[in-house]
């Protein structure tokens, strides 16, 4: 039998097939950060992303979180908290369903995150990093084939999440609101994506960045609208679940999903990604260039 082909022989052959004209010896382009021109730094992304993959296929016990997640909080929210709260909605658990399941695939893209980050610093403190920084590649490449990757995770779990809550009792009334749901989780789980490439680049270890993000993200969680209505929380509190990202991103997904007004959840949703995205993809790509 056969082994798998190497992910960093499989990089080499791609930038071996570059064009000349785009390459820039090692040492060269660590001097300098050469220029290279887009076809160039699309074609290492291509070559990475295959990288990342191939990684995947050798080491399927990864994609354990993409398929366990979905299917664990779906039936413990569901079956646990589903008949207190879905009182409160005005009816039982079947109202509960409707209400959270596209919640849970807001918070999809924000615990998918917390992994891009988790994994790019395993990368850093295992020497893979180290190998790509010496290759005449764009440093960017590295990056956006790290969340390319990441958000094919995602999707897939997002597919697991539906599949599940079909089977607990979800009815998908609009399909074109649920493919526009997706969408918006994916822009906001790729904005969300580069805070955690930069805590993976900054922190020591794993761990670290583990514990940061779960600082982060459940007072997001808890502090939204996902699991359950706001209008019972205190004031205070109200007024930080109205212009969390969670809140916005999980009711849009409903008014999406089930029919209802979106246009301000939606606003906040993509002001809070175009924001994150442009004030920390350029830090992550900077810290990931200058890190010693």
């Amino acid at each position: 039998m056969s082994a798998h082909p190497s992910p960093t022989a499989t990089l080499d052959e791609a930038l071996r097939a570059a064009p000349s004209d785009t390459l820039t010896t090692p040492a060269a382009h660590l001097k300098g950060d050469t220029p290279i021109s887009v076809r160039a730094h699309l074609r290492h992304t291509g070559a990475l992303i295959r990288r990342n993959l191939l990684w995947i296929r050798q080491d399927p016990e990864s994609m354990f979180d993409a398929i366990l997640f979905p299917v664990i909080f779906t039936l413990l929210f569901v079956y646990v908290f589903g008949g207190s709260i879905g009182k409160s909605l005005g009816g039982g658990q079947d109202a509960y369903v409707q209400y959270v399941v596209p919640g849970l695939m807001a918070m999809m893209g924000m615990n998918m995150a917390q992994g891009v980050g988790t994994g790019f610093n395993q990368d850093f403190n295992s020497g893979v990093m180290d190998r790509f920084r010496s290759l005449p590649i764009g440093r960017g490449s590295v990056l956006f084939a790290k969340i390319a990757v990441e958000l094919m995770r995602m999707l897939f779990a997002t597919a697991v999440l539906m599949l599940v809550a079909v089977l607990v009792g979800y009815d998908v009334h609009r399909w074109d609101g649920l493919l526009a749901s997706v969408g918006l989780s994916v822009v906001f789980g790729s904005a969300l994506m580069w805070v955690f490439l930069t805590l993976g680049v900054m922190m020591k270890n794993a761990q670290s960045v583990q514990a940061m993000g779960f600082l982060v993200l459940m007072p997001l969680q808890f502090g939204s609208s996902i699991f359950a209505p706001t209008a019972s929380m205190p004031g205070w509190l109200r007024n930080f679940t109205d212009y969390n990202p969670l809140s916005a991103l999980a009711d849009t997904a409903r008014g999406l999903m089930e029919g209802g007004p979106v246009a301000h959840d939606l606003w906040v949703t993509l002001i809070w990604s175009v924001g994150l995205t442009a004030v920390m993809a350029p830090v992550a790509i900077h810290k990931f260039r200058t890190k010693s």
